[in-house]
């Protein structure tokens, strides 16, 4: 399986996370799990099929998830997919996120979101075009806060205020939302790096290796040092 991400200008930083392809060439079905990143994506299925609990179309968008994912591809699959941070979906008016957390819906053919996944072609020109001139929210400062406090600090929201708005946009507490983000970086930090497991915990905030491995087998089902011989990208 092939899994590769697209290079982004700096006008998509905050808003897309990553634009990524797969393909697959194998005469049999495979299975793989795909783990939670706090991202909503907007994929496209152009040769294939694939199977997430029922079939899935051509197109359509996943939901923020809390868990892995176990999902069945045709060994002739091919995908071009984005990952958009909620609140840059939300800014494209995209559907509540709550409404499809751990599941996906399809795409309409007459839905402009269509428009950001051309059926050929690379889509980060028109990612670029589709976001010029919206400004961050400062929720956005969650991807790279530490705690629930720093998050209230940069929205300047009462905590509170701050509950209500993750259970309307995200469909779970900050703090669900930041462990979330911790095991990601976790993640590409343990596929890229040879370095230790316990350097890896270090440079993504966990307190200790032991901390990131409970992480890993909640989030991802296995180990650190088998996600690091098995995972493409956010595949394991």
């Amino acid at each position: 399986m092939d899994y590769a991400e697209l290079p982004l200008p700096p006008e998509l930083d905050g808003f897309v996370a990553a634009v990524w392809t797969l393909s697959a060439n194998s005469p049999d079905w495979i299975e793989h799990e795909a783990t939670p990143d706090g991202c909503i994506e907007l994929i496209r299925r152009h040769t294939g099929r694939s199977i997430w609990r029922e079939e899935q179309p051509a197109l359509f968008v996943t939901g923020l998830a809390q868990a892995t994912a176990k999902l069945r591809f045709s060994g002739d699959v091919s995908f071009t997919a984005i990952k958009l941070w909620p609140w840059a979906w939300h800014a494209l008016g995209g559907a509540p996120c709550p409404g499809f957390a751990d599941g996906w819906r399809g795409i309409a053919a007459d839905d402009p979101l269509t428009a950001l996944l051309p059926e050929t072609g690379d889509p980060v020109p028109g990612l670029v075009r589709a976001f010029d001139g919206i400004a961050l929210p400062p929720i956005a400062a969650v991807r790279t806060a530490e705690s629930v406090a720093e998050i209230t600090r940069h929205t300047g929201l009462p905590h509170r205020s701050l509950q209500r708005l993750f259970a309307r946009d995200f469909g779970m507490p900050p703090r669900s939302y930041l462990r979330i983000l911790r095991f990601r970086d976790a993640l590409i930090e343990v596929q890229s790096s040879a370095d230790p497991l316990a350097d890896a915990a270090a440079a993504t905030g966990y307190a200790d290796q032991a901390h990131m491995a409970r992480d890993f087998k909640a989030l991802a089902g296995l180990a650190p040092r088998e996600a690091r011989v098995r995972a493409k990208g956010p595949f394991v």
